[in-house]
């Protein structure tokens, strides 16, 4: 299996499965110099590991990372930083119903056509629980951001679960760390919160839309055709577990506006452009704008639920089955911290891009 790594200056190759010993991630192209340590790396981590509450998976693991190389005295070094996070509370016997059936909505049947053999101990590699190296690699683009790009703030947050979207008149930041929804929207998250109790109680699961920002991100970031900043965006996000689809500023919402709705119109502010809009989404041509950077993601509902599903065997008999183990109600809800973290190596690895081809040259304006 190839495809593991992502990135083109700062790179990120994850490694390790569900139930295996550990996973982790090896970073390279991590400028020298940038102020790294297991702590916070692990403040990133925290916010995303499982069984923090009722309504995520139940199986316990503290995710504690390890670095293994690349830092000095507390200081990358330029060189290839190795991250691992041990596994310690898997339970294969939960699986093994389905080693010789393939559960719907997942990835079973579509790895055992592909290369003939597949880890069912909770989906091996392809398991939401590859997604902690992500975060744990995100840690690492977010020193190197704070050096670089000090003014660049990201944040993640869930706008709709299932049917029931946030109220964007009463959107305070301020709300995403109060409750376990990352719910920008105090009432929205109440009402969540007995919505997803009713689902959890009778063995179902919910999607959800998650939203992301990059606040003081430079203008001129990407490339015009094959290097856009939003195509990588999208890459990412998209590579993310359960995710369907992806939009950028309005997205797919765009298509129902004119052109005079649409255009972000331009004055000249005191110190530069203003955008009067951002519709957008602080990407035009694939370059950023300087605005917002602002992303969105749809993620399907979890497919191991505990009604029972029609599905086929190994041998092609059809039977039906019930998905045992700790799962995610909604997914969407750990999906955040990733989201947050792919955002932060999507823009570290176009900044270094940017410094590589034009030394931070910008166009003049007025």
């Amino acid at each position: 299996m190839s495809f593991n790594t992502f990135g083109h200056l700062f790179r990120v190759t994850t490694w390790g499965e569900s139930h295996g010993p550990a996973l982790g991630a090896t970073v390279d192209g991590c400028p020298p110099g940038v102020a790294i340590d297991a702590a916070a790396i692990q403040h990133w981590l925290d916010k995303r590991k499982p069984g923090q509450n009722k309504f995520t998976t139940q199986r316990k693991e503290p995710d504690e990372v390890k670095i293994l190389s690349g830092t000095f005295d507390g200081l990358s070094t330029g060189t290839p930083i190795q991250l691992m996070i041990e596994n310690t509370d898997q339970r294969s016997k939960d699986y093994g119903e389905i080693a010789q059936a393939f559960r719907p909505g997942h990835a079973d049947i579509t790895y055992h056509q592909k290369y003939g053999l597949r880890d069912y101990r909770g989906g091996g590699r392809s398991s939401a629980r590859e997604t902690a190296a992500r975060v744990a690699a995100g840690g690492v683009a977010r020193a190197a951001l704070a050096m670089l790009a000090p003014q660049v703030k990201i944040t993640g947050y869930m706008v709709q679960m299932g049917p029931r979207q946030i109220d964007r008149s009463r959107l305070d930041l301020a709300e995403v760390e109060r409750n376990p929804f990352w719910c920008p929207d105090a009432t929205a998250a109440a009402d969540w919160a007995a919505y997803l109790d009713e689902l959890r109680l009778s063995h179902n699961s919910v999607g959800a839309v998650i939203e992301v920002v990059a606040q003081g991100v430079p203008p001129g970031l990407g490339a015009p055709v094959y290097g856009k900043l939003d195509s990588d965006l999208a890459s990412a996000m998209m590579s993310i577990n359960a995710v369907k689809a992806v939009e950028i500023g309005e997205g797919m919402a765009a298509a129902s506006l004119t052109g005079v709705e649409n255009a972000d119109e331009i004055r000249m502010g005191n110190d530069g452009p203003m955008y009067l809009s951002n519709h957008a989404g602080g990407i035009l041509g694939g370059i950023s704008t300087g605005q917002d950077v602002v992303v969105r993601f749809a993620v399907k509902p979890t497919s191991s639920i505990l009604t029972p599903r029609r599905t086929i065997t190994m041998s092609g008999e059809e039977t039906e089955l019930i998905t045992k183990g700790r799962h995610d109600p909604c997914v969407g809800i750990r999906a955040v911290p990733v989201a947050e973290a792919m955002m932060a190596c999507v823009i570290l690895d176009h900044l270094l891009l940017d410094r590589g081809q034009t030394g931070g040259l910008r166009g003049r304006i007025g």
